[in-house]
């Protein structure tokens, strides 16, 4: 788990696309912060800082507006259609013994035997839902590959979770695996093909030319 950031905010008084590029020159980003059967308040802060935070993972951090510090999670996040500039953020109020429901990236670590001796990883899951105390969100799940051989598979219900964290989606879902590698269907198709006896245009019209 991450150490908790803090960042200091300021209030949106005024709303609209225009008040938003005024606030995106200064270097700030829109968000709302809602929950907790509270008003939803319009704030801006930094968003070379948040943006920062973000990349590194941060879920969890706390705002400070007008002296008043109150802790968040980070609930939605927009970007650009490039995925580079940050648009706006949700922050949703929780509180310290809070338990919350996020997502959780999946990191695989080591090397599985099983791709050394000719066979693929495969991964189909690559981020994990999981219940927990929002102050114990883990910034992500490693999962060790060290003794996957080919054919091997490790499931949700295999995966060491930090103490208080719950996956929240089936336990026989398939985090990764080792196949047996395929031949390719194009290959396959290929080497048929230069097997077979190519036709021979115009024979026919040609035998039939002779006969006459």
């Amino acid at each position: 788990m991450a150490e908790t950031i803090e960042f200091v905010t300021q209030p949106r008084e005024q709303r609209g696309s225009h008040q938003v590029r005024k606030l995106r020159k200064k270097g700030l980003v829109p968000a709302v912060v809602y929950g907790h059967k509270e008003a939803t308040e319009a704030i801006a802060l930094s968003t070379e800082d948040l943006t920062k935070a973000i990349r590194h993972g941060a879920r969890v951090v706390d705002l400070k507006t007008n002296g008043t510090l109150q802790k968040v999670l980070i609930r939605e996040i927009q970007w650009d259609y490039l995925g580079k500039e940050l648009l706006h953020v949700d922050f949703a109020r929780i509180a310290a013994d809070e338990r919350v429901v996020v997502t959780v990236p999946l990191e695989i670590r080591g090397t599985a035997p099983g791709v050394s001796a000719g066979g693929m990883l495969d991964q189909p899951l690559h981020a994990l839902s999981v219940e927990c105390l929002a102050i114990s969100l883990p910034d992500s799940i490693r999962v060790n590959v060290n003794e996957l051989q080919v054919g091997g598979v490790i499931h949700v219900r295999d995966l060491v979770l930090p103490e208080g964290v719950k996956a929240m989606v089936d336990p026989d879902a398939v985090v990764v695996q080792v196949k047996l590698a395929e031949a390719e269907p194009e290959a396959a198709a290929a080497a048929e093909a230069a097997s077979a006896e190519p036709e021979v245009i115009g024979r026919k019209a040609t035998e039939e030319g002779e006969a006459e």
